[in-house]
């Protein structure tokens, strides 16, 4: 059986809200519990732990844990709390701010991993705008390269892992973890073969305010 960490304890900033993004209202709700309902809705989930800020509950029928300083951190401090299991146990981590999960997303990367037999899977869209990058160290924006599209694709969460691979990934050092963009990430420097489940882009995260009114709108529409 499958553990789900939410991680739950970010600041929201770029949101503009007075206290931790999972926790403001989106369409009557906490962020957070709109992620729970399609975690919830999967049997093979066991237990779901909930990083969380302090000074915070954890929902109904989770375990809460403190989040740390970085995303990462937050990972670590819920797959503790979580504790032991066997090595080959699926453990999801998904992010509170993709509160357009759904229990078939969850479903698809819990079967890929066993499917694959890799050591984590990630769900992700393809990219459909043209993407170029630029020199890191250049004056202004000056264009390197205009990247084949085809090959790219935007990662989202949930993120399946082995338990082994994802433990070895998060025993890295902290400033490692802190540099991280995603788990996934880390599991790839460490070794593990990592494949991708084709998402929808409407799983989207809630990063500015335009994304909390669009995800408001197509919550009503599911509604």
């Amino acid at each position: 059986m499958a553990v789900a960490l939410l991680v739950a304890a970010g600041r929201g900033e770029r949101l503009g809200a007075d206290g931790p993004k999972a926790f403001v209202m989106l369409a009557g709700r906490p962020m957070l519990e709109w992620s729970l309902d399609a975690l919830r809705a999967v049997a093979a989930i066991e237990r779901i732990i909930v990083a969380i800020p302090e000074g915070f509950d954890a929902p109904a029928g989770t375990v809460g844990v403190a989040g740390g300083t970085e995303r990462s951190h937050s990972v670590r401090a819920a797959l503790a709390a979580a504790g032991d299991g066997p090595a080959d146990q699926p453990i999801l981590v998904h992010d509170a701010a993709r509160p357009l999960l759904t229990p078939a997303i969850v479903t698809a990367t819990l079967d890929a991993l066993a499917r694959t037999g890799a050591d984590a899977v990630v769900a992700a869209a393809p990219v459909v705008d043209t993407i170029k990058r630029v020199h890191a160290d250049a004056p202004g924006l000056h264009v390197e390269a205009t990247l084949q599209r085809h090959a790219l694709w935007a990662v989202q969460t949930p993120q399946v892992f082995r338990r082994d691979a994802l433990e070895r990934a998060l025993a890295l050092p902290d400033d490692v973890l802190a540099a991280a963009t995603d788990d996934a990430g880390i599991v790839e420097q460490t070794g593990g073969r990592v494949h991708l489940v084709e998402s929808p882009r409407e799983n989207l995260k809630v990063t500015t305010p335009v994304d909390l009114r669009l995800a408001a709108l197509i919550l009503e529409e599911r509604c």
